[in-house]
């Protein structure tokens, strides 16, 4: 079951990276033959995907303890973890000390340093930043590059991506696992293709998927900015063991995703989580998509920049949550309200979120986050006051990643996710 850095990832060769499939055995009753409802190659799976989960969740882990937490027996975890260590996918550390009611010498299993690596991308409207990481979350290298004008041809675009996903592979160390990308737009998921970006029509309906997987001949997984956030969060992050949790993404666009029940909601064809038009404002200011009243209007850079010129703020164009919170600290004239204002801004789309399905766990990304304690605090005041309390109602508020690291993970946890055949 090896599999050599000149092995196809999509390769029949190793099961272990390709979808379950067969009928299983057949069984006879009544003279007719029938399929059983799980194959033996599913059961497999399934089995090896919880225990991989376990693996994520707890970190470093002995076999015994995660056949107890996976609920499976020792003899099945050896047959899902010994391939895995063959394949260099997995390593057993050395033994720790037993414990004084005596056993044997535990020996953790951890993610091999070894292991082949993923490529993450981040594709925004102004710039792809792409990165080599390990099946453990850690970024080996990583490139950014600027984007030439959205509104123009699409095929500069294209090339500077590639350009910038080419040189990033050629420093990995290995062959990588396959390409994930977290786009700042909508995307269709089911056919690995951008919907439409709105800061860069270029890229409206474009293959990405097809594009990079045909360059450089690995598997590609596509998806939308903020379910990567998620996806990053819930391999690597604050969302580790949580059955339930929001992320929400604040900036030059507003975005979202939701965790429910241990899997990621994604809609029909990737469509859910469009968080940032859903409406806030009837008859509001008229929104990039061509709506009115989107909380996009109303929680963005570009309404708070608006605002603090209005509000005779110093540099206005080049504000954020860091300055603002800043400016507010130094009493300057307007300032502490509206931060107050968008505070509330962000709050009422994450009232409406948390009314509707009560996640009651928010992870914020991006511009927010800059704000510190001040920002958080006020934005989580805000929610609370809008929300009725209720039993087993606390919302917690965590903060994320202010920059790109938790997107860029994100988007090799999706790659991880399909290729290990890990539930999300």
């Amino acid at each position: 079951m090896n599999m050599t850095d000149d092995d196809s990832p999509n390769g029949a060769r190793n099961s272990m990276f390709t979808p379950p499939g067969g009928d299983g055995a057949g069984a006879e009753r009544a003279g007719r033959p029938r399929k059983a409802l799980l194959s033996s190659s599913m059961v497999g799976s399934t089995n090896r995907g919880r225990v991989l989960q376990a693996l994520f969740d707890l970190g470093p882990t002995s076999r015994a303890d995660l056949a107890r937490l996976a609920g499976v027996n020792r003899t099945t975890i050896s047959g899902i973890v010994q391939p895995l260590i063959d394949d260099q996918v997995l390593i057993e550390s050395d033994p720790t000390p037993a414990n004084p009611g005596g056993g044997k010498p535990a020996r953790p299993l951890w993610f091999s340093p070894n292991a082949r690596p993923i490529c993450g991308v981040l594709l925004m409207p102004d710039a792809v930043h792409a990165c080599v990481a390990t099946l453990d979350g850690k970024i080996e290298s990583e490139r950014k590059m600027a984007l030439p004008d959205g509104r123009g041809p699409v095929q500069p675009i294209i090339e500077t991506i590639a350009e910038c996903v080419g040189d990033t592979l050629a420093r990995a160390r290995r062959t990588p696992f396959g390409i994930g990308v977290a786009v700042g737009g909508m995307v269709d998921t089911d056919r690995g293709s951008i919907v439409t970006v709105n800061l860069a029509p270029a890229l409206d309906r474009y293959p990405l998927a097809d594009e990079l997987g045909r360059r450089f001949g690995l598997p590609v997984k596509l998806d939308h900015h903020p379910r990567a956030l998620l996806v990053g969060d819930r391999w690597f992050g604050a969302g580790r063991g949580v059955r339930q949790f929001a992320v929400v993404y604040t900036g030059e666009v507003l975005g979202g995703a939701l965790y429910f029940d241990g899997h990621l909601y994604r809609g029909t064809a990737g469509a859910g989580g469009e968080l940032g038009h859903t409406f806030v404002q009837l008859d509001g200011e008229l929104c990039r998509c061509g709506r009115r009243g989107c909380w996009d209007t109303i929680a963005t850079l570009s309404w708070l920049r608006r605002e603090a010129a209005i509000a005779a703020l110093p540099e206005p164009d080049l504000i954020d949550s860091a300055r603002l919170v800043d400016m507010a600290a130094r009493r300057l004239p307007g300032a502490a309200q509206l931060l107050d204002r968008y505070a509330r801004n962000v709050a009422v789309g994450i009232a409406n979120l948390q009314q509707t399905v009560a996640p009651n766990i928010f992870i914020l990304h991006g511009d927010v986050v800059l704000g510190g304690d001040r920002m958080l605090t006020a934005i989580a005041d805000h929610v609370r006051a809008m929300v009725p309390s209720r039993p087993g109602g606390v919302i917690e508020f965590i903060a994320g990643d202010a920059g790109d690291g938790a997107a860029l993970l994100g988007a090799a946890g999706l790659v991880i996710s399909e290729l290990l055949q890990l539930p999300i």
